[in-house]
């Protein structure tokens, strides 16, 4: 596939998707973003690993200032998003892979319980 058809596809599946399915995207870029830097982080590339560890802490920015607090569960997210935020902070100033790893595995169980319940929506 030409490269421009996959970005006319990749903004097609963007600008069709549901707010849901923009959150699970959301969370699996965060993902990816993670492991580039853990990525970056084995092979000493500084730039690399820092330019990843702020990709994902945009992408947890913005999941936070799209909760709605008139749902409970929102105060939750809001504090997991906090702590996340706070690790990516720490890993990018230390290098850290293990709080990276740390963070990544967060990442995955909040994607696997937003797709869980996804599926229970339908």
């Amino acid at each position: 596939m030409p490269i421009n058809a996959a970005i006319a596809y990749q903004n097609n599946k963007i600008s069709t998707a549901t707010p849901a399915e923009l959150t699970l995207m959301l969370y699996e870029g965060a993902i990816k973003y993670c492991n580039i830097a853990i990525t970056g982080i084995e092979e000493n590339n500084i730039t690399k690993t820092n330019n990843n560890i702020i990709k994902t802490e945009n992408i947890i920015s913005y999941l936070r200032s799209t909760l709605d607090f008139n749902y409970p569960i929102a105060g939750e997210f809001e504090a997991i998003y906090k702590y996340i935020y706070e690790r990516l902070i720490s890993a990018n100033i230390r290098k850290e892979k293990e709080i990276m790893e740390e963070v990544l595995e967060h990442l995955r169980v909040m994607r696997d319980t937003w797709k869980e319940v996804m599926n229970q929506a339908k």
